[in-house]
């Protein structure tokens, strides 16, 4: 044992003083307590029934304190003692909600700083005018050159520009945004870097992403969850029982003979009440939103957080979420009798004029694989645009040769029907990629096939490991892609996931989440397009990227402002940790009641029952001491678990089971064993002071 013990100097030490520092910071604790003392309006504190009772218990003890004052009773220093412990219960209460508040307070004026009114350029008539962006209005179209802040949320409706969000998301790194795509979406009071976009308007100002973030930050459109609201309930049911309990003790002590005050009264209601959760309820529910945006992960609302902790099925969209999102050109496959340099020169050739990132990327590995001798840009060739009609692009060189690259059946009826032949190798090495999750890009010159080019979708850095924690978690994990069955299959393997959905519409993934929800499972959906916008509607946790488009981020009810797919590891996490946060304290909160039994109950009836001393088995000193000392730890308490309920307890994955053990052993023996040491401790000093 003695080499547990952890010194000051030691790391360890120093970390968990660090923690409980950033709790108690001063910039949070100094509002937090004048706060504290506003909460005191009844009318605030009749949100909290158990506080509330506690509250009157306190105005009843202080008006008994002044009569026994002003008739000069012996009594009034015990009355006083009470009457200042209830109300320094009361405000402890109060300080736990207020310091959580306090640090969602200090996010929301970060978030105020950055939003601000700045210069825009609306389009209207083919003409551009200077306005504010608080004049804009809904469906306004601006232009938005580099170096200039985007003046409000929109989608951006033509050219792609690098954007710096570090303002919104805290990360540096800069981001690609453009138009056409799932990477549309834009948020006001970022930074274009390059380039220029037009940008259509979709919130009119003060009805902004970032207006709505400050509001939920701040918890002014908070609503209690179902789970906070049992528990609620749950707290006012057992408040009402020990009020009719403690009602009834008066007439009891009456028939023995024995006269219990009122402040005696009720110190026993307050010890018998759950008080400790009671206290910290409000905090626990605040500090999970406030997680989670600690995150990067805005939470339209505390159920959403809450439901986190409890889904069965994750269902994540393939590109963009699960892969990189565009497909890059790994591998040159010629047929046979070509070489692979003409196989590459022709891949180039046909991609020149293909300004898609696919497209690019083919160029790219041809210029790697013939090095100088790479075909370059030539103003005098004629491109042919990709269509979704045509499923092909490329290029016709002035002295007539024609490139052209596309899927296998396109590229197959371009050369037959120029008389073409096809190589009999062609199937197999097509089907090949597409076996290994590839994408087969076939390459023609005339009416030749030459060989195949294979884009391969690049799985995300430590996706498997992701996945494996989910799993760890109890979650099935569900790839959507609209891909071919064999290509989703291979990649369904790649990344390790436990169920893949092939050649995908909305419909198939509504239809899923549906017939999932029927089963009695939570769904939790994430995507990035206007196409994901109804199974994120419909799933019970819906995370919407913030690059994605407005129609996602609306349907959603969390958006991801990293756009990272796997940041719904963290948010389950976080979930998680709030229910066993509450389960924990509320564990703890009534295991810690047992002890008040044996230190009030013998205080109050030890001279009309002398044979219930054998039950003061701590030896309190006095009658008033016990009762004291009961009051004083059960005030003590609260600020001593603040740290418990804004950082939560710790989460492991492990089953309901474990969770409920672990919770018995910990916090149940803990909250019953706990409270019989501190109370006897505070007796001594008591004691020790000639308090009693």
């Amino acid at each position: 044992m003695k080499n547990q013990i952890i010194d000051k100097g030691h790391p360890k030490w120093e970390r968990r003083k660090a923690r409980v520092a950033s709790i108690f910071d001063p910039r949070f604790t100094r509002p937090a307590m004048g706060r504290s003392i506003a909460m005191l309006n009844p009318r605030t504190m009749v949100r909290n029934p158990v506080m509330f009772v506690t509250e009157i218990g306190a105005f009843m003890t202080t008006a008994v304190w002044i009569m026994d004052r002003v008739q000069d009773r012996g009594a009034w220093t015990y009355t006083l003692a009470v009457a200042l412990i209830l109300w320094l219960t009361v405000l402890c209460a109060n300080f736990a909600e207020a310091l959580a508040e306090a640090r969602g307070q200090a996010q929301s004026d970060t978030l105020k700083r950055t939003r601000r009114a700045t210069p825009a350029r609306r389009i209207s008539a083919d003409r551009e005018e200077p306005v504010s962006s608080e004049a804009l209005i809904e469906g306004d179209i601006v232009r938005v050159a580099a170096g200039e802040l985007i003046p409000g949320d929109g989608e951006i409706i033509e050219g792609a520009a690098s954007v710096d969000e570090s303002a919104i998301t805290g990360e540096s790194a800069p981001v690609l945004r453009e138009a056409g795509g799932d990477r549309s979406g834009v948020t006001g009071g970022t930074r274009v870097l390059s380039d220029e976009i037009i940008i259509r308007i979709t919130a009119a100002a003060g009805d902004s992403f970032l207006d709505r973030m400050i509001a939920l930050v701040e918890g002014a459109v908070r609503q209690k969850t179902p789970n906070e609201l049992a528990l609620t309930v749950t707290l006012a049911g057992l408040t009402l029982a020990f009020l009719m309990v403690a009602g009834a003790l008066w007439p009891m002590g009456r028939y023995f003979g024995v006269d219990l005050p009122i402040p005696t009264l009720i110190a026993l209601l307050v010890c018998l009440i759950p008080t400790t959760i009671g206290a910290l309820l409000a905090a626990i529910g605040l500090a999970g939103m406030d997680r989670a945006l600690a995150a990067n992960v805005l939470a339209k609302s505390g159920k959403a957080v809450e439901l986190a902790g409890d889904i069965d099925t994750l269902l994540l969209d393939k590109t963009g979420t699960i892969t990189m999102g565009n497909r890059q050109a790994t591998q040159f496959l010629p047929m046979p009798g070509v070489s692979p340099e003409r196989l590459a020169r022709a891949a180039v050739w046909a991609s020149l004029g293909d300004l898609t990132p696919e497209g690019q990327s083919i160029v790219a590995l041809g210029r790697e694989t013939l090095g100088a001798a790479a075909p370059r840009e030539t103003s005098e060739a004629r491109v042919l645009a990709f269509s979704a009609q045509t499923r092909m692009s490329g290029l016709t060189l002035p002295d007539g040769h024609a490139f052209r690259k596309g899927a296998p059946d396109a590229i197959q009826a371009h050369v037959q029907a120029q008389g073409g032949p096809l190589p009999a190798a062609l199937a197999a090495v097509v089907a090949g990629i597409a076996c290994q999750g590839g994408t087969p890009i076939v390459v023609a010159e005339d009416h030749v096939v030459l060989g195949v080019v294979g884009l391969a979708d690049v799985l995300k850095p430590g996706i498997q490991d992701r996945f494996a924690r989910l799993r760890a978690m109890g979650l099935r994990v569900v790839m959507v892609t609209g891909d071919n069955p064999l290509t989703a299959e291979a990649i369904a393997k790649q990344a390790g996931v436990d169920d893949f959905i092939a050649e995908a519409k909305p419909e198939d993934k509504l239809a899923y989440i549906r017939r999932e929800q029927r089963a009695g499972r939570l769904i939790a959906m994430m995507g990035d397009g206007t196409n994901d916008a109804p199974a994120l509607a419909q799933a019970d946790i819906g995370v919407a990227m913030n690059s994605g488009t407005q129609a996602a981020k609306e349907a959603g009810n969390m958006v991801d402002l990293d756009s990272d797919p796997t940041k719904l590891i963290e948010v389950i996490e976080i979930g998680k940790q709030l229910l066993m946060t509450r389960g924990a304290l509320t564990t703890f909160s009534i295991a810690n009641d047992v002890a008040k039994y044996f230190a009030i109950i013998p205080a109050m009836f030890m001279l009309a029952i002398p044979s219930l001393s054998t039950l003061n088995i701590m030896g309190l000193a006095t009658p008033q001491s016990a009762i004291l000392s009961a009051l004083i730890f059960n005030a003590v308490i609260i600020p001593l678990l603040i740290p418990i309920a804004i950082k939560g307890v710790r989460y492991r994955p492990m089953g309901a089971g474990a969770i409920l053990r672990r919770n018995l052993l910990i916090y149940g023996l803990g909250g019953i064993l706990a409270p019989f040491g501190g109370i006897k401790l505070i007796d001594l000093g008591l004691h020790w002071l000639g308090a009693v």
